[in-house]
């Protein structure tokens, strides 16, 4: 099964194997930066490193400061990642190259909505394609279980993240759940 992440001229995905993973070609340049999505458990030490890269960053752009190892810690506790495995959910890792550079989550909310959740990029690789392999793995693993419909929320000023969104055909709803940190809530129909 073939799924098209970008523009044909650069990048195709693939499932692949008995696992599934998206595969993606993203040429600039004269170089190609190769990305592959699979599915990991969210206590392995890259799924684990990149959990706390995100949490870093979006802490740090809440407070407007760095965070320390100790914030991190607690952050991870008051958010944990336990409902990101199946039968309910899932975890992805990205790799750029061979290179863990990308992670993110999807749960179910009910029996046809999913919720992705800690979409992250490390901005050494963001614009090569990271983003729209996610996206389209998560997607898939949506669809495995039975969702037919994603929803996600983000703060405003994850401006990257509004803007991946909205470039793969995520439209802004109205709230579906409270939450003090949600600022912009999008759904995207998988069906």
């Amino acid at each position: 099964m073939n799924i098209n992440t970008s523009t044909p001229a650069t990048a195709t995905a693939a499932t692949t194997g008995t696992t599934t993973g998206t595969t993606t070609g993203t040429t600039t340049g004269t170089t190609t930066a190769t990305w592959t999505v699979v599915a990991e458990h969210f206590t392995t030490a890259d799924a684990t490193a990149l959990r706390r890269a995100y949490y870093a960053e979006v802490a740090g752009r809440y407070w407007k400061r760095s965070v320390t190892e100790a914030e991190i810690d607690q952050g991870l506790l008051d958010f944990p990642a336990d409902g990101l495995v199946p039968p309910t959910g899932r975890f992805v890792v990205g790799r750029l190259d061979g290179r863990p550079l990308a992670c993110g989550g999807i749960r179910l909310l009910d029996p046809v909505t999913a919720e992705l959740t800690r979409v992250y990029v490390d901005p050494a690789a963001r614009g090569t394609g990271g983003g729209a392999a996610l996206l389209a793995a998560l997607e898939e693993e949506a669809r495995a279980l039975g969702a037919e419909r994603i929803r996600l929320d983000t703060r405003a000023d994850l401006v990257e993240a509004r803007a991946l969104y909205a470039r793969h055909g995520y439209a802004e709803i109205p709230a579906y759940k409270a939450d003090p940190y949600a600022e912009h809530f999008f759904e995207k129909r998988l069906v």
